[in-house]
């Protein structure tokens, strides 16, 4: 496939933008019929709504509120009301609202505040508020505010005016895009290979965005679904392709041929990619263990989203890497592979640093990561699950102003009424609501003609997200109504987030253990090891505590929130948390696949796990490093989202995956591995005998290895006796600068893609013979007690390759002929 796509190139191309431009004016001429579905299958409020919905089948659109307070006077005075009532007037004259019901009209007289300082009149659209037109609401908000003078307050709540102060749209997305390029500029230094990743996940998010649009048509799919859809597309999509173009870079660099590398490439990293992104999508198909409707659309939009930038990444990415040839690299880099030849495989730089230094220290490392996570997960320990409304926003903003008028004027508990809803009803129900603790006011709805459907709403004395407001719906339900002995169900917007959040709460532990018990199996027949999947599972949790730690900081406690113009404290949102920790699973189980296959490899070939450890971590943690900052960067531009749950999500998975790559993944999990030595490899042979076998790497031809004689005086005459088909060797003498005879060093010669095809002893004499598969630029390293260890880069053709090396106590080393 990836072959096909590197020669095919422009139809692929071709195809790509097609299906997106098809799409996207599919999409554009459908719209979208998002719905937030938020009440659960028997709960107390979803009976509630039911019955609600039978009294008033013909429910009107978005009801919205205008607020204005007088400092001075009352807002009955005449100076008031005349600029007040034309502008209310003019409103309700505009075509797309239903109506509006003033203060001033004898129905009213309720909506203005016992001080007489406040009123508020309710504008309902005809339409819900996603489908309100923006142009409309917005000349809603500036005739209102016109009214506005010196000692006259005029604000406006409701989720249609929340439309106009949301960013421009696509804001967070460029953002975040803007800081990858700017992290992709730096790891790659070429403009061209910057430019790969981030086309490729545009091109997936944006066919993942407009799918999940065209699907809301056939299905519930909430608001937030294509929000968070773009958030992980945008971060999979862009580290997916970093994986790649890395693994095809490096490949050209070696000396491959720009078709061959990036097949490499595919067939390598590609593979990854896939298994990376079916765990993703596992990971959010474990919400389905929820059985919350709401979280089944955000399932449906994230997973399309992910499943296309795994498709761009693994068809349009080696159709763009056809186009770009040699220029994948950079300028300076052409010029050093044309001077200088096919680069090393050894492992150098900062990199190499970092894993020897963990390998010497793994105590201290190991201590100080755990110390660092658990106070960063100590603020856990207080989260609460709610719900965010506009009493969270910025103080800057006239829904949060028009909500503090509101609950200034008519109490905390206004902005969040409850409903008393039973059939047939009972008049002595009104009497104890209202002399229960909690409630300031309560009264009877009227319903229609013919209804036997009976509604009380309450308003409570303190606000929707306080504790005791959620104590006074258990109290009414446990005590109030018990004792009234009537069928009654709380409801409403507050009744029905608090049995989401107790839903929630109930459920998690279920599904925490299906996403663990899941990424265990994978990992146990990936790696063929116990050890290292229970590792990963413990990590895994490790960092979702200390994320949610930086979540409740941050949101629920309120720090640095306002400064970051996150708006005011609150709960956290019910749903938030089996959302992340889909996500933190799936994108931990990148991090940890591609950190540990290499340790794995090393493992299988060496047997020697302080090797393992740190070569594994030398040759991943920069790409993984890189990786976890574009994603830090793409997920933290959504606070600009202008959504307070895209925000959450966004700082949330920010830290998740900052804690992950930059602590657990190049810190605790190798310091880790290194103290628990081989047995991170233990697997009973009983269970190795029954596990099926899941490669995440393409297998390599190893051939037979060459065995070294006895006695060898002409190295040379013997090696065609023992070449097979187009397989061939390297050979030669070890000496010291002395020019004595090096026994019993240990020589291993190692793919391009850190693989070892064989490995030998030198004999008595200094000889040794090394088998390779075929022609092409290998490693041989060569390590002897006594002498400084040394890895030199070779380049084997049709014939065997005479290969002199000579050993020296210091540690520079000069190789011979």
């Amino acid at each position: 496939m990836a072959r096909w796509c590197y020669r095919h190139r422009l139809v692929v191309l071709v195809l790509w933008v097609g299906t997106l431009l098809g799409v996207g004016a599919a999409g554009s001429q459908a719209g979208t019929d998002y719905a937030n579905v938020f009440s659960l299958p028997d709960t107390d409020s979803k009976r509630a709504y039911d019955l609600m919905t039978e009294a008033f089948p013909q429910a009107a659109g978005d009801t919205d509120t205008v607020v204005w307070k007088v400092d001075e006077g009352s807002v009955r005075d005449d100076a008031v009301r005349e600029r007040l009532e034309p502008a209310l007037k003019e409103i309700g004259a505009m075509a797309g609202v239903g109506e509006v019901s003033s203060p001033y009209t004898e129905q009213g007289a309720t909506q203005i505040s016992r001080d007489g300082r406040t009123a508020y009149a309710q504008v309902t659209f005809a339409e819900q508020a996603n489908a309100v037109p923006k142009a409309l609401v917005e000349d809603v908000v500036e005739t209102a505010q016109e009214a506005e003078r010196g000692g006259l307050q005029v604000e406006l709540g409701g989720q249609a005016i929340t439309r106009t102060q949301e960013p421009p749209t696509g804001l967070a997305e460029m953002v975040g895009i803007a800081a990858a390029a700017i992290v992709l500029f730096l790891a790659f230094g070429s403009l061209f290979a910057m430019l790969l990743p981030i086309i490729t996940a545009v091109f997936g998010v944006g066919m993942g965005m407009m799918g999940t649009s065209l699907l809301s048509h056939v299905t519930d799919v909430p608001e937030v679904a294509p929000l968070l859809g773009s958030l992980i597309g945008l971060g999979v999509g862009i580290d997916y392709a970093l994986f790649i173009v890395t693994r095809h870079r490096r490949g050209i660099q070696r000396g491959l041929d720009p078709e061959e590398s990036a097949v490499t490439a595919l067939n390598t990293s590609g593979r990854a990619v896939l298994f990376a992104g079916g765990t993703v999508c596992i990971a959010l198909a474990g919400m389905l263990v929820m059985n919350m409707r709401f979280l089944d659309g955000v399932v449906i939009g994230t997973s399309l989203t992910v499943v296309m930038s795994v498709l761009a990444a693994t068809t349009l990415l080696p159709a763009m890497l056809g186009v770009l040839g040699p220029k994948v690299l950079s300028r300076r880099q052409r010029r050093k592979l044309a001077a200088n030849g096919p680069e090393s495989d050894e492992v150098t730089g900062a990199a190499a640093r970092w894993s020897g230094f963990v390998q010497k220290r793994p105590r201290s490392i190991a201590f100080l990561a755990v110390v660092v996570m658990a106070a960063l997960a100590i603020p856990v320990l207080s989260l609460r699950l709610g719900a965010t409304d506009q009493g969270n926003h910025q103080e800057s903003t006239t829904t949060r102003q028009a909500y503090d008028l509101l609950a200034e004027g008519f109490g905390p508990g206004f902005n969040g009424p409850l409903q008393l809803v039973s059939q047939g009803g009972d008049t002595g129900l009104l009497e104890r609501v209202e002399d229960t603790e909690g409630v300031a006011a309560a009264v009877q709805l009227p319903v229609p003609a013919g209804s036997d459907i009976s509604v009380i709403q309450v308003v409570p004395t303190t606000s929707p997200q306080s504790v005791e407001t959620d104590e006074l719906i258990d109290r009414l339900r446990d005590d109030v109504i018990v004792a009234a002995g009537t069928e009654t169900h709380v409801g409403g917007v507050t009744a029905v987030f608090k049995d989401f959040a107790a839903v929630t709460g109930e459920r998690i532990p279920l599904f925490v253990g299906a996403i663990i018990g899941l990424g265990f199996l994978l990992l146990l027949i990936a790696f063929r090891s116990l050890v290292v999947p229970l590792t990963a599972a413990v990590m895994n949790l490790v960092a979702a505590a200390a994320s949610f730690g930086v979540l409740v900081a941050v949101f629920q406690w309120g720090w640095g929130a306002e400064a970051l113009g996150l708006g005011k404290e609150g709960p956290i949102t019910a749903f938030l948390p089996v959302i992340m920790l889909s996500l933190l699973f799936g994108l931990s189980m990148d991090y940890q696949v591609f950190l540990v296959s290499r340790m794995h490899e090393e493992w299988v070939h060496t047997k020697d796990n302080a090797r393992a450890v740190r070569v594994g971590l030398a040759e991943t943690s920069r790409v993984i490093n890189s990786a976890a900052l574009i994603m830090i960067c793409v997920f933290s531009a959504f606070v600009l989202s202008g959504d307070m749950e895209g925000a959450m999500a966004g700082i949330g998975l920010a830290a998740a995956v900052a804690l992950d790559a930059f602590i657990l993944r190049t810190a605790l999990v190798p310091a880790a591995m290194h103290l628990l030595g081989r047995s991170n490899w233990w697997l009973p042979d009983w269970l190795e005998k029954r596990l099926p076998h899941l490669a995440v790497e393409p297998k390599e031809d190893v051939p037979t290895p060459v065995k070294a004689v006895e006695s060898v005086n002409s190295v040379e005459s013997a090696v065609p006796a023992q070449r097979t088909g187009g397989a061939s060797a390297v050979h030669g003498f070890l000496r010291t600068p002395d020019g004595e005879a090096v026994a019993d060093a240990v020589l291993t010669l190692v793919s391009r893609g850190g693989r070892q095809l064989d490995r030998v002893d030198s004999l008595a004499d200094g000889s040794y013979i090394l088998a390779a598969p075929g022609p092409g630029s290998y490693l041989l390293a060569v390590t002897a007690t006594g002498f400084a260890p040394r890895a030199r880069h070779v380049m084997i053709g049709e014939d065997p390759l005479v290969y002199d090396v000579e050993l020296a106590w210091e540690e520079q080393v000069d190789a011979v002929n």
